[in-house]
């Protein structure tokens, strides 16, 4: 379920980068890709979820230093949600969304997925 959990995260975060490419290409308020963002969102939210169940089970990693990493994803993809929220919230009020905030959410979900990735590749 680990493996699976890794799978998801990295399709969406290929699909927020193409996102990040509508948003930046876009000159208006119009919400780009729509459906897009709304797979990109629920997509992230079962990968969290698989990555929370995976974690459940026994200790993974302890031999090559990477216990803890499991956890360190799971709150930095879970803190990558809530600043999508907010920048789902900013959509829904037709609001241009900053693009500082789209980067923070890019750069804690990419490093939680690389954590993840050392977790379930190392351990």
């Amino acid at each position: 379920m680990l493996l699976l959990s890794l799978g998801l995260l990295v399709i969406v975060a290929l699909l927020g980068s193409v996102l990040g490419a509508m948003h930046l290409r876009s000159g208006t308020v119009a919400t780009p890709g729509w459906p897009l963002g709304a797979s990109h969102g629920t997509l992230g939210v079962i990968g969290l979820i698989l990555l929370l169940l995976a974690l459940r089970g026994p200790p993974h990693g302890e031999a090559m230093g990477v216990g803890p990493f499991g956890r360190i994803a799971a709150v930095l993809i879970a803190m990558a949600l809530l600043a999508g929220l907010a920048i789902l919230v900013g959509r829904l009020r037709h609001c241009r969304v900053s693009s500082l905030i789209i980067g923070a959410h890019a750069t804690i979900a990419v490093t939680g997925v690389v954590i993840l990735a050392a977790y379930a590749l190392l351990g």
